[in-house]
């Protein structure tokens, strides 16, 4: 009879579940999700005292002490620390923390008590920080695994993630020999990949994703004798070429987004175990060998953004296993090419997703598509596309996820896209299609994104209808076409929450009613229709939590219904260029990036708060009545900002003195105001500096040479000012290197 587990653990075990909260809203999502920590209790109906028997752990059949603890997804919230109880449970051999939320916890020092480790887990979990060198103590570990702990939180986009310097890779590589397992995707490495790496012998699986790996990658890891899994992906930093192979057990190998360089050997084709290939945007030169048809166990292929030369091979039509294939931008001397020179994709009966997309091809949506009856996924957008979307492709009722974007497509939407019942995703974009939006679009029940921009559909539209027959729709886009869409004409309607809204040029003339309950909004775009009276603060604050990108400019809007104007706190753009704004210039939260209010009717000054907008991209203001000083911060208040334009204004007094070292503004126009003094002589700084546009002010300094010594500057206009002097050739190290256009006209040189 297995003994009862040990007081001791159990106290412990206690301890460390009354350490945390169980976060109710995201658990249940599925059965592999719910709070395992639950049955942990002494009392109560279906209690018991034997901790072995409680969800998640496992007990050493001899000694009852509590050897394997998997909490993997157990809805667990708050921060763990070197205390916790957890660490009094020295026996564990398998630990599992994944996919919790431990906000940004360090990794506990203590974690070294768990000497007998075998197995560590604490994948997406919200771990941060150094990884403790205590961590490397854990000598027998076979398998550890720390990914997917990065994470970004707004306002400002805040970065959390884990580190791997201080120990280094090398020095976890040279404590932890044993180890089969090692996945760090995601932490931040920023080191080259040791070479000691190779005498793992035993690895099996090595991911190392978007770890900000640097130098070159030391080939013979390529050679590892039982190394399965090797994912190096989205690490452009690092370096490489692909060796020659021979017998290799390797099954998955993604270097996908690095910098490797060089050839693809035709000794690739020896990977005959080979399940998943991922070579997409290197560098690689020539051509894709033939031999990747020996392939034959190959089920996902991903080329994208080769630019291989040559004609895509059609050698690749020996993969009969393919169930996913990529050839997106993969051929860079590949144009005009009909799509029946890719009939050999016909044989890959066993395909589920297929992206041919950006190939350049021309001629007609191909036939052979019909023989892929497992396709869930096609995309051939970003093509030459001609003639109407076939009827037949509206049979394919298995795909979900269907892109034929940015082609010369034609004629009319087919009325049979009802049979599409699958569908989650169209996308139909900048093609030529004409007519009316079918009444049996309202059929897709499934549909989440529906893309129609960039058209010349025509027809009156009841925006309504997509808000309230489309019940799984997320993402909305109507703009750019020749339609009339009409709002509010469903009174009492049962709307539900939408998250991106596109309606730019849709002969709009006031805010759609159902926008007032739209509290998961990320993205509105109303631009460019005629819309009239004040901006309805009711459904800015309804999306306060969320809305993130509001475009309302080219309309008749003349303020806000409140004042002060509350903008929604999360606000990344914000666009009200060409309205009729009236009154004092609303100031947005400290999260904004795109700040656009230019011709409008504003007035008053800006506000000092403005130096809070430490996020700030671009601020144009310009075609205003605005007035007064400049804040002084201008210059040095965002280290993003790129583009300031204040043109066209009352602005006087002198411009500010103040421009950061290091400063990534490229555009600045100041013109057409009142200010005055002499030009700062921080714009220096301002090394990316393309466009300065100074004229029709009062500015009175000599010709500034100095400015010479910015090496993009482009445009440099000072007409219409109060220099003075004598214009002299550049000395050696002012020589305006890239000035292409100059206007010096009405001063007094």
């Amino acid at each position: 009879m297995q003994p009862l587990c040990h007081d001791h653990e159990r106290s412990a075990l206690l301890q460390f579940k009354q350490s945390l909260y169980i976060y109710e809203n995201n658990c249940y999502t599925n059965p592999y999700t719910y709070p395992k920590v639950r049955s942990w209790k002494l009392e109560g109906e279906n209690s018991t005292a034997d901790c072995c028997s409680w969800d998640g752990i496992k007990c050493n059949e001899d000694t009852g002490h509590v050897i394997r603890l998997d909490l993997s997804s157990s809805c667990l919230y708050n921060s763990i620390n070197s205390a916790s109880t957890l660490f009094y449970l020295v026996h564990l051999e398998w630990l599992s923390l994944a996919d919790n939320n431990f906000i940004f916890s360090e990794i506990p020092a203590t974690i070294m008590n768990l000497s007998r480790l075998s197995h560590l887990n604490l994948s997406h979990s919200g771990f941060a920080g150094q990884i403790p060198p205590e961590l490397l103590e854990l000598s027998n570990l076979l398998s550890l695994d720390l990914s997917n702990n990065e994470i970004f939180t707004v306002p400002g986009n805040e970065e959390h993630y884990l580190e791997l310097q201080v120990p280094s890779l090398q020095n976890l590589v040279e404590k932890l020999t044993n180890l089969k397992v090692l996945d760090l995707d995601r932490v931040h490495i920023s080191s080259p990949i040791p070479h000691i790496l190779t005498n793992l012998k035993s690895l099996t699986y090595l991911s190392l994703e978007k770890c900000q790996l640097q130098g070159e990658f030391p080939t013979k890891i390529f050679q590892l004798p039982n190394l399965l899994v090797l994912n190096l992906r989205s690490n452009s930093d690092l370096t490489g070429y692909l060796s020659e192979f021979e017998s290799s057990p390797l099954t998955f190998l993604d270097i996908g987004w690095c910098n490797f360089s060089g050839a693809v050997p035709s000794s690739l084709g020896n990977l005959t175990k080979l399940v998943h290939l991922d070579i997409s945007s290197n560098n690689f030169l020539g051509e894709l060998p033939v031999s990747i048809g020996n392939l034959g166990s190959l089920k996902e292929l991903v080329l994208e953004g080769c630019n291989f030369s040559g004609q895509i091979s059609s050698a690749l039509g020996n993969l009969t296993q393919l169930t996913y294939l990529v050839l997106s931008r993969s051929y860079n001397k590949f144009s005009g090419q009909n799509p029946s020179s890719l009939s050999w994709i016909a044989r890959h009966t066993k395909l589920m997703l297929l992206d041919i997309s950006n190939l350049n091809l021309v001629g007609e949506i191909p036939f052979w598509l019909t023989n892929l009856t497992q396709l869930t996924y096609l995309n051939i957008g970003h093509n030459q596309l001609t003639g109407p979307i076939p009827s037949w492709l509206m049979s394919m009722n298995q795909l979900s996820f269907l892109y034929l974007q940015s082609n010369q497509l034609t004629r009319n939407i087919p009325s049979e896209i009802w049979n599409l019942t699958q569908l989650q995703e169209l996308h139909l974009a900048s093609n030529s299609l004409v007519g009316p939006i079918p009444s049996t679009i309202f059929e897709l029940k499934n549909l989440v994104y529906l893309n129609l921009e960039f058209n010349n559909l025509s027809g009156t539209v009841e925006l309504d209808m997509f808000v309230s027959q489309l019940e799984s729709l997320q993402t909305l886009v109507l703009s750019s076409n020749k339609l009339s869409v009409l709002s509010n004409t469903i009174a009492n309607a049962n709307f539900h929450k939408l998250m991106r809204i596109k309606l730019r040029s849709c002969n709009l003339t006031e805010f759609p009613n159902f926008l007032h309950d739209q509290d998961q909004l990320l993205v509105l775009d109303l631009s460019s229709n005629r819309i009239s009276g004040q901006i309805p603060s009711q459904f800015l604050n309804a999306t306060d939590y969320s809305l993130a990108y509001l475009n309302l400019s080219h309309n008749f809007l003349i303020g806000f219904d409140k004042y002060p104007a509350v903008l929604p706190s999360l606000l990344v753009t914000l666009d009200l260029r060409s309205n009729k704004l009236q009154g004092l210039l609303p100031v947005p939260h400290e999260a904004i990036g795109h700040y656009l209010v230019s011709n409008n009717q504003l007035i008053g000054e800006i506000s000092p708060l403005i130096c809070n907008l430490n996020h700030l991209y671009a601020l144009d203001v310009s075609n205003n009545n605005l007035g007064g000083v400049l804040p002084q911060c201008l210059g040095n208040f965002s280290y993003d900002l790129s583009i300031l334009a204040l043109q066209s204004n009352r602005f006087h007094g002198g411009i500010p003195q103040t421009f950061m070292s290091g400063t990534n503004l490229r555009m600045i126009d100041l013109s057409h105001n009142k200010l005055g003094g002499m030009i700062p002589r921080s714009l220096v700084n301002c090394t990316n500096l393309e466009f300065l546009h100074l004229g029709n002010n009062q500015i009175s300094d000599i010709f500034p040479s100095w400015l010479g010594t910015l090496p993009e500057l482009k445009v440099l206009v000072l007409k219409s000012n109060r220099f003075h002097g004598v214009i002299r050739e550049p000395e050696t190290n002012f020589e305006f290197p890239k000035l292409q256009i100059i206007d010096l006209s009405h001063n007094m040189f």
